[in-house]
């Protein structure tokens, strides 16, 4: 087993956490609003958390991933603070299960298990978990309320841990290029009614199938996506603030007269 390099700042760290535990108490006992919060109320809040976190992460801005990792760690003290006075578990029952959790599914590191690549380690994460919960399928454990796009990566990932994939990004490829000439074929006629519940269908086809290939040549399509959103933004604001300058409304611009500000916007950094 490898050593871990020792830490100088270990009792610092632990001399916060104790911090964050004390305020956490004093609040639950003095404040108004922190006395009436439940699990249930703090949910909303720790989901927009979250979603800060990530901006901050897409935007490169440490000091504000700092500040977010610290609003992260408030809720999950505070959660775990609720249970410890209903007398179902506290913040250190917390912390053991996810160590244990860790060094369970690391036999490779706490066992005699070998596993030399990230394939390896992926494969038998799974084929732990599966016994460890009782999933009586390895897609058990994907949260139903994951949006679509993550959901289908966690998908994919899964199956792949126990050896159902693709075998080269070429195939997955081949697969794209064949939903969408199917779904061009089908949806893209000039005449005629589409028939809507089967071009989803086919269109859900379709964003699987790239969400496949995106993950083979290693990019994460909810990331890539967002990024589009932000540059979207971006450029779209900058169309609405040059020709309001120019004394122009957005709502009553032609197509080809917002397209000027848009091709400037694009040269944009």
């Amino acid at each position: 087993m490898i050593e871990p390099p020792k830490d100088l700042r270990r009792k610092e760290k632990l001399a916060a956490f104790d911090r964050l535990l004390t305020i956490m108490d004093e609040l639950r006992l003095n404040c108004p609003w922190d006395k009436k919060q439940t699990l249930e109320s703090i949910r909303h809040l720790t989901i927009e958390e979250t979603y800060e976190l990530s901006d901050a992460i897409l935007n490169q801005n440490l000091d504000e991933v700092k500040k977010e990792i610290g609003d992260l760690m408030l809720h999950m003290v505070f959660y775990s603070r609720i249970a410890d006075e209903q007398g179902a578990f506290d913040v250190a029952d917390a912390l053991n299960a996810i160590c244990d959790k860790l060094v369970n599914r690391h036999p490779h590191i706490y066992g005699d298990v070998e596993a030399n690549d990230e394939e390896a380690v992926k494969a038998n994460w799974e084929k732990i978990k599966l016994k460890e919960k009782g999933n009586q399928s390895v897609l058990g454990g994907v949260p139903q309320s994951l949006p679509a796009l993550v959901k289908a990566v966690r998908i994919q990932d899964k199956a792949r841990g126990v050896g159902f994939d693709w075998e080269k990004k070429e195939q997955v490829w081949e697969k794209v290029e064949e939903e969408m000439q199917e779904f061009k074929e089908e949806f893209n006629a000039e005449e005629g009614e589409i028939d809507k519940e089967r071009a989803t269908l086919e269109f859900g086809d379709l964003l699987f199938s790239l969400v496949n290939y995106a993950r083979f040549i290693d990019i994460d399509p909810e990331e890539a996506l967002e990024r589009t959103n932000i540059k979207f933004i971006k450029r779209f604001r900058f169309l609405e603030e040059e020709s309001k300058k120019d004394g122009k409304d957005i709502g009553e611009m032609t197509l080809a007269e917002m397209d000027e500000y848009w091709e400037k916007a694009k040269q944009l950094k």
